[in-house]
């Protein structure tokens, strides 16, 4: 369940609009546009940490891998045990696309 804290208009809006990119190439053209590289670089690391963690890989590989700090490797842990699901919904969907 989302927060509803997150839930108004304006967050609203800014799903529709991800929902409506067709493409590798549009998505790296919105988030360039709307983030900063080093915002992009940070969702893009939390990401990838949830999946190694998905993959039961120690803090240690991930620091190695990654460059993220214990203290994000836990916020996301924390997210997979706790949160939305919306880490484990897009790993499971990537995973099943990879699949085919």
């Amino acid at each position: 369940m989302v927060n509803p804290k997150l839930r108004d208009e304006l967050n609203d809006q800014l799903c529709e609009a991800v929902l409506h990119l067709n493409s590798v190439e549009e998505c790296y053209q919105f988030f360039e546009d709307i983030c900063t590289i080093s915002e992009l670089k940070a969702m893009s690391q939390r990401l990838e940490v949830a999946r190694m963690l998905k993959e039961k890989l120690t803090y240690d590989a991930i620091v190695e891998r990654t460059g993220a700090s214990t203290a994000t490797i836990s916020r996301v842990k924390r997210c997979l045990n706790y949160g939305a699901d919306g880490y484990n919904v897009v790993l499971s969907r990537m995973g099943k696309e990879e699949q085919k």
